[in-house]
C-alpha cells in the first residue's frame, strides 16, 4: 500500500495543475440530483457539489459554517447499498472516516470516528437527525444505537472538530442525517423499495408523502431481517418515521416529528485470535441477545422574523432503552458456554437493562447586518438538556437460549441525571468581499448526579451517591478567503472537551476493571484547507489538521491478564485529508452520447501518538495511519455502476501497543484490510428502478474491532462476500 501513496500524490498534483490552469476562467457551481436552478438549490440545501459530495454554505439553518471543514453527501446521486447501510459505500468518500462494522454482530448500528478517535458506536461524534439529538445520552452514553433508515435520507452533513462551538464540546465533530422532505407538487406520493440478499437478508422500505395547501406530510416504515453471516447472528428490526408540517405563511413554519425503532439482535459473540484464524464465521455463543427500543418525538419551528433575521427552535424528547441478556464471558471468548455437568443445564445468564430519557431544546437566532461597507452575520443560541438514565445490572436470568429478560432482582441499580445549559454565539465579520473572520464562544454548564447501589458482581452492596458541577468556556476562531467564485481557503481552531461518561466509569457488559481516578479529557481541533470546484469536472478538498487530546481514555493490560480503563496520557493527532472527484469526459466535451465516467479518491494520513505519560511515543489506540479509498462510476442514460476500493492500515487497540496477547483477545493489533464493493442502478419507465451489488467482492477475512464489552469480548469479525438485489417504484 505504501507504494501506492506516490500515485495518489501524483494524481492530486496533476489535478491541482488542471485547477490552476482553469481558475481564471468563469466557473459554475452545480448540484446534480436536484432539478432546480443553481441559486435556488443553494438557498434550500446549502450544498455546493458536483455530484456525490460537496460542502455547506457559510450559513445554513441558523448555523455558521464559514471557515469550518464541512462535507455533505447527497445520497440520491451515489450508487450504494442503502438497504444494508454499508458504511464503506455510503460514507467512504469522507477522508479519514473509520468504521466499527458491528451492526451484524450485536451493536445495533455501525459506528464512525475521525482523526484517530474511537469509532465504536460513534461515541466521540455528535449524532443528529434533522438537526436534533438522537443519541442515548450526550454526557452519559453518547452512543448511536439508532441511525435513520438511509433509504429515507436525503443527505448527510458532516462537520469536523470545529463543530464543538455550535453542537457541543465533542472532539469527533458532528454528523447530521437529513430526512427527505414531502414532495411540494403532489398531494400524494408512494415510494417502495424491496431488497433481498445473501444470508437471509430482506428489507422492505415504504413511504408516503405529499403537500396540500399549507400542510405537508412524510411517513415511512422499514422492516429488515437476516439470518446472518455467522451462526447466532440473526436479527429483525422495524423503524418508522412521521413528519407533519404546517406553513402558516412565507415566514413561519411549524413541524412535529416522531421516530420509532424496535429491534432484536442475536449476538454471535467474540473470538480470540486463534479462533478467528481458524474460522472467522464461527460462533461459540448461542444465548446472547440485545434489544434497543427507540422513541424520539420532536417539535421544530422556523420563523423568518424579517428580511435580515431568522429564528429556529428544535426540541426533541428521547424515550429509549437498551436490554441485554447474555452469558457473561468470564475468562474471555475461549471459555465456552456449555452444559454444566453438575446441573445438566446451562448456567444462568446475566440480565442488564438501561432506560434513557432525555430532552434537548436548542434555540438559534441569525441576523445579517452591515458594518461599514460589508455585510456580516451573527448567529447565537442556547441549548438546554436534561437526561435521566436508569441502569439495572447483575440480574440473574434464565438458563434458556431464547430472548428472555426475566429476573428476580438486580445486584446493581444506579440512576444518573444530567443538566446541561450551553449558550453559544459566532459572528462572521467580512473584512473584505472575499475574506472573513469568524470568532465564536460557547459556555457549558454541566450538573451531574448519581444515586443507587452496586454490589460489584456478588461483592458487598455499596451505596452510590454524588454530585458534580462543571463550568467550561470554549472558544474558537475561523478564517475563510475566496480565491475564486468557487474555491476557498479556510482555517479554524476550536477547543473541545469530553467529560468522564457513565460508560467509562460503569461500563455495561464489560470485562475490564475501571480506574477510580479517571479524569475528564480536553484539548482542541484545528484545520487548514483548500476546497472548491472547477467548472463541472473537478471537485476537491485538501486540508491539514492538528488535534490535542489530553487525558485520553484507553485500555491498559494488567499483570493478571485482565485490562483496565484509565487515562493513558496526552496525545496529539496530526495529519492530512484529501478528497478529489474528477469527471474526465466533462473536461473534453459537454456531450453525454457515450455516457459519463467519474472517479473519486479519498485519502487520509493520521499521526496519532501519546506525548506524555507512561506510554509516551506509542500510537493512540484505534487510529490507523493510512486510509485510502477509491471509487469509479460509469453512467449512461438510466444505468450507472460504481466500483469501490477501501484500504485501512493496521492499528493498535491499547496504549501499550500490544501486538498479540494469547490470553486476552480484547487487546492486540487490528491488521490492515482491503475491501472491494460493486453496486449498480438501472432506472426504467420513469417510475421503476433495480439495484444490485456485491459487498466484499474478494471475500476478505477481516475485522474492525476488538472489544472488552458486548457483543464480545474479543474480535468481532466483519461479514464476508454477500450479494443483494432490489426493485423500487415511485407513484
Amino acid at each position: 500500500m505504501k507504494r501506492s501513496l506516490p500515485v495518489v500524490i501524483t494524481t492530486l498534483t496533476i489535478l491541482m495543475h488542471v485547477f490552476c490552469a482553469s481558475a481564471q476562467q468563469p466557473a459554475d457551481t452545480t448540484a446534480i440530483g436536484l432539478k432546480v436552478q443553481e441559486m435556488k438549490e443553494i438557498s434550500i440545501t446549502g450544498v455546493r457539489s458536483l455530484k456525490g459530495m460537496g460542502h455547506l454554505n457559510d450559513v445554513v439553518d441558523g448555523i455558521i459554517y464559514a471557515g469550518k471543514k464541512t462535507e455533505v453527501l447527497l445520497l440520491d446521486s451515489i450508487d450504494a447499498n442503502t438497504a444494508q447501510s454499508n458504511p464503506r459505500q455510503l460514507l467512504g468518500r469522507l477522508p479519514g472516516a473509520v468504521f466499527s462494522e458491528t451492526e451484524g454482530s450485536g451493536f445495533p448500528s455501525n459506528g464512525i470516528g475521525f482523526r484517530g478517535v474511537s469509532p465504536v458506536q460513534s461515541i466521540e461524534t455528535n449524532t443528529r437527525q434533522n438537526g436534533y439529538n438522537i443519541s442515548s445520552d450526550l454526557f452519559g452514553y453518547n452512543e448511536a444505537y439508532y441511525l435513520p433508515t438511509l433509504e429515507a435520507v436525503d443527505r448527510i452533513e458532516v462537520i469536523r472538530g470545529a463543530a464543538s462551538l455550535q453542537f457541543g464540546p465533542q472532539f469527533g465533530g458532528a454528523i447530521n442525517y437529513i430526512i427527505k422532505q414531502a414532495p411540494a407538487d403532489k398531494v400524494f406520493e408512494f415510494n417502495t423499495e424491496q431488497t433481498a440478499g445473501s444470508f437471509g437478508f430482506f428489507n422492505s422500505f415504504n413511504s408516503i408523502g405529499g403537500t396540500y395547501k399549507n400542510f405537508s406530510y412524510y411517513v415511512f416504515g422499514d422492516y429488515s431481517t437476516a439470518t446472518g453471516w455467522r451462526p447466532n447472528s440473526d436479527y429483525r428490526q422495524f423503524a418508522g418515521f412521521a413528519r407533519l408540517q404546517y406553513k402558516f405563511n412565507d415566514k413561519l413554519k411549524l413541524g412535529v416529528e416522531y421516530t420509532a425503532m424496535q429491534n432484536r439482535i442475536h449476538m454471535a459473540g467474540g473470538l480470540d485470535d486463534a479462533q478467528f484464524d481458524a474460522d472467522p464465521r464461527a460462533s461459540y455463543r448461542a444465548r446472547n441477545w440485545i434489544a434497543t427500543p427507540w422513541n424520539i418525538a420532536a417539535i421544530t419551528l422556523d420563523d423568518k422574523i424579517n428580511e435580515h433575521t431568522s429564528l429556529t427552535w428544535k426540541t426533541a424528547y428521547t424515550h429509549s432503552a437498551r436490554n441485554l441478556v447474555w452469558r457473561n464471558e468470564d475468562g474471555g471468548p475461549g471459555t465456552l458456554d456449555t452444559i454444566n455437568p453438575s446441573t445438566e443445564q446451562y448456567d444462568q445468564r446475566e440480565v442488564e437493562r438501561e432506560q434513557f430519557d432525555n430532552i434537548t431544546s436548542e434555540a438559534r437566532i441569525t441576523t445579517d447586518y452591515n458594518l461599514g461597507a460589508t455585510n456580516n452575520t451573527f448567529a447565537g443560541g442556547v441549548r438546554f438538556y436534561y437526561a435521566d438514565l436508569g441502569r439495572q445490572e447483575g440480574g440473574i436470568g434464565t438458563t434458556g437460549s431464547d430472548f428472555n429478560l426475566s429476573v428476580d432482582s438486580f445486584g446493581t441499580m444506579l440512576n444518573f441525571t444530567t443538566i446541561n445549559v450551553a449558550p453559544f454565539f459566532e459572528n462572521v465579520f467580512h473584512v473584505t468581499s472575499k475574506f472573513s473572520i469568524t470568532p465564536g464562544f460557547r459556555f457549558e454548564f454541566i450538573h451531574s448526579t448519581v444515586s443507587g447501589f452496586t454490589n460489584d458482581y456478588g461483592g458487598p452492596t455499596v451505596p452510590a451517591s454524588g454530585v458534580r458541577n462543571r463550568y467550561l468556556p470554549l472558544a474558537g476562531l475561523g478564517l475563510q478567503y475566496s480565491t475564486t467564485r468557487t474555491t476557498q481557503l479556510y482555517a479554524n481552531i476550536s477547543q473541545a472537551y469530553r467529560p468522564m461518561d457513565y460508560d467509562a466509569i460503569t461500563p455495561l457488559g464489560s470485562t475490564s476493571a475501571i480506574d477510580p481516578h479517571l479524569k475528564d479529557a480536553y484539548g482542541f481541533n484545528s484545520d487548514l484547507g483548500f476546497r472548491g470546484t472547477v467548472r463541472s469536472y473537478l471537485a476537491f478538498d485538501v486540508n491539514a489538521f492538528f488535534m490535542l487530546y489530553d487525558n485520553t481514555i484507553g485500555l491498559l493490560s494488567l499483570t493478571d491478564s485482565t485490562t483496565e480503563r484509565t487515562n493513558v496520557g496526552n496525545s496529539i493527532h496530526a495529519g492530512a485529508e484529501t478528497y478529489v472527484e474528477f469527471f474526465p469526459v466533462r473536461l473534453l466535451t459537454t456531450s453525454d452520447k457515450y455516457g459519463q465516467f467519474s472517479f473519486y479518491n479519498s485519502f487520509s494520513y493520521v499521526h496519532a501518538k501519546y506525548i506524555e505519560g507512561e506510554f509516551k511515543g506509542n500510537f493512540v489506540a484505534n487510529a490507523p495511519q493510512f486510509i485510502e479509498r477509491f471509487g469509479a462510476t460509469y453512467a449512461i442514460r438510466s444505468f450507472s455502476a460504481t466500483f469501490n476500493f477501501s484500504y485501512t492500515s493496521s492499528c493498535f487497540t491499547d496504549a501499550p501497543n500490544t501486538v498479540y496477547n494469547p490470553d486476552d483477545a480484547t487487546v492486540g493489533k487490528i491488521p490492515s484490510y482491503l475491501v472491494m464493493d460493486i453496486s449498480a442502478t438501472y432506472k426504467f419507465l420513469k417510475r421503476f428502478n433495480i439495484k444490485a451489488g456485491i459487498n466484499n467482492l474478494a471475500n476478505k477475512s477481516y475485522f474492525t474491532l476488538r472489544t472488552d464489552e458486548y457483543p464480545g469480548p474479543g474480535i468481532i469479525p466483519s461479514a464476508g462476500r454477500s450479494f443483494y438485489v432490489g426493485i423500487g417504484a415511485r407513484f
